[in-house]
C-alpha cells in the first residue's frame, strides 16, 4: 500500500514471539509468536531484519519500503512477518553489515557466510546469492566485509582466541594480528575500510591495509562492545580493566572508552554510574549515547570526550545476572534513540540534537532484544 511517509519500527523480542512496532504512536503493526530466545539484528537495508533461532538466521521483513523516484521518494508499507528465507546455523553469532555486504557468523561451525546487501529486496536468499569459507576451527567470532573485497575474519577456539586477520578474495591471507587476547566485538568507523576489534589488553585497528595495537595502561583492559559510525572516527566501546575471577562478582565499570581510529588511541569517558552492553548507541552526527543505571542518556562528544547532555529516561536499574533477561536496550536511528523499559513495558524515544525526551509509548509486552529500522537509513 502506497502512504505519504513512512515511520521506523521496532522490532521487539519478547517471551513468545516478536512485535513489530509503529514507533510514531506504538501501534503493534504485527505480533509474530516464536519460541526461544531471540537475538535480533538489523539486515543493512532498511527493511529486513536477521532473527537469530534455532533455526539459523531467519529472514524478517518489517514491512517498509522506499523507492527513488526522480527526486522524490514513494512510500509503501506491506504486512511485515517472516519470510521463510533462513541462513541455516548451529549457534548464530554476530552479524555485521558494511561496505554494501551482510556478514553472519556460525559459532557452532566457525563459519563465515556473507551476501551482498541489496539481494535481500525479495526477502529470499538463493544459494547462489550467498558466498561462505570455513575458519580453522568453531569458535565465538566475527567477520567485518571490506569495500576491497576482503574479510576481517576472527580465528580461534572454543577455549581461546587472540588473532584476527584480513582474508583476501582469493582466500590468502595478508594483515594479520595475534596479539589481541579474547578478540570480541567489533566496530568500523570513517574512512577506506577502517575497523576495531576488542581485546583483553587494548584494542586492535584495522586501517590502511596494516593493524595497529591501541596501547593502554592498564595489564587487563577489555573492549567487548564497539560501536561506530560512518561518519566518525572514533569508535565508542565499553572499558573494563578487571580481569573476571571464577566465583568473584562481574565488574560494573562506570567508565567508557573512546577509540581514535585515525592514530589508536584511547581516551576515556567517566560517566559516574554504570552501564551494560546493551546501554550503547551511535548518533547521525557521531554522537556517542549511553544509558546508565541511575536512569540516564549521557550524550557525548567523542571528539571532546565530554558529557554534553544528560537525559532522565527509565528509573534506576541494574544489570540482571544473566544476560538473556530483559533490560533496557539502547538502539539509534538517525538523530533518536529507542530506548526499552521492561519494568514500565515502555518505549521511550529521546531527539539526540535537542536531548528532550519526544514520547514514551505503552508496550503490551515485556520488551528484550530490539532492533529499530528507518526505511531511509541504510547500514
Amino acid at each position: 500500500m502506497e502512504v505519504s511517509d513512512v515511520d521506523p519500527r521496532a522490532a521487539i523480542a519478547y517471551d513468545g514471539g516478536i512485535q513489530i512496532v509503529d514507533t510514531s504512536d506504538g501501534t503493534v503493526v504485527a505480533d509474530i509468536k516464536k519460541e526461544g530466545f531471540l537475538r535480533l539484528n538489523p539486515a543493512g537495508d532498511g527493511r529486513h531484519v536477521l532473527v537469530s533461532s534455532s533455526e539459523g538466521f531467519e529472514v524478517l521483513d518489517l514491512g517498509m519500503i522506499v523507492k527513488p523516484h526522480g527526486d522524490h521518494n514513494h512510500y509503501y508499507t506491506t504486512t511485515p512477518g517472516l519470510t521463510g528465507s533462513v541462513i541455516a546455523a548451529q549457534t548464530p553469532g554476530h552479524v555485521v553489515t558494511h561496505a554494501g555486504k551482510t556478514a553472519v557468523f556460525d559459532d557452532g561451525t566457525g563459519t563465515v557466510t556473507m551476501f551482498d546487501t541489496k539481494a535481500l529486496e525479495d526477502g529470499q536468499l538463493s544459494p547462489d546469492e550467498l558466498t561462505s569459507f570455513q575458519t580453522n576451527d568453531p569458535h565465538h567470532g566475527v567477520a567485518v566485509p571490506l569495500a576491497s573485497g576482503s574479510v576481517l575474519v576472527t580465528e580461534g577456539t572454543e577455549d581461546e582466541r587472540h588473532t584476527v586477520h584480513e582474508r583476501k578474495a582469493d582466500g590468502s591471507i595478508g594483515a594479520e594480528s595475534t596479539d589481541c587476547p579474547g578478540v570480541h566485538g567489533e566496530a568500523t568507523a570513517q574512512g577506506e575500510d577502517v575497523a576495531s576489534f576488542g581485546c583483553t589488553n587494548g584494542s586492535v585497528v584495522f586501517r590502511d591495509g596494516q593493524f595497529h595495537k591501541v596501547p593502554v595502561p592498564e595489564a587487563y583492559q577489555r573492549s567487548g562492545n564497539q560501536f561506530g559510525s560512518p561518519d566518525s572516527p572514533y569508535v565508542l566501546t565499553d572499558y573494563k580493566t578487571v580481569e573476571p575471577v571464577d566465583g568473584a562478582a562481574p565488574e560494573h565499570p562506570t567508565k567508557v572508552g573512546i577509540i581514535d581510529t585515525t592514530d589508536a588511541t584511547t581516551t576515556t569517558v567517566e560517566l559516574g554510574s554504570a552501564y551494560w552492553f546493551r546501554s550503547f548507541g551511535r548518533g547521525a552526527a557521531g554522537e556517542g549515547v549511553v544509558l546508565t543505571y541511575d536512569g540516564r542518556l549521557n550524550l557525548i562528544d567523542p571528539a571532546s570526550a565530554a558529557v554534553t547532555k544528560q537525559v532522565d529516561v527509565v528509573t534506576p536499574w541494574t544489570e540482571n545476572e544473566n544476560w538473556q533477561e530483559p533490560g533496557p536496550n539502547v538502539k539509534t536511528a538517525g538523530d533518536f534513540v529507542y530506548i526499552t523499559d521492561p519494568t514500565a513495558k515502555k518505549l521511550h524515544l529521546v531527539q539526540i540534537s535537542t536531548g528532550k525526551l519526544l514520547s514514551s509509548l505503552d508496550l503490551s509486552v515485556v520488551p528484550n532484544e530490539m532492533a529499530v529500522i528507518d526505511a531511509e537509513l541504510k547500514q
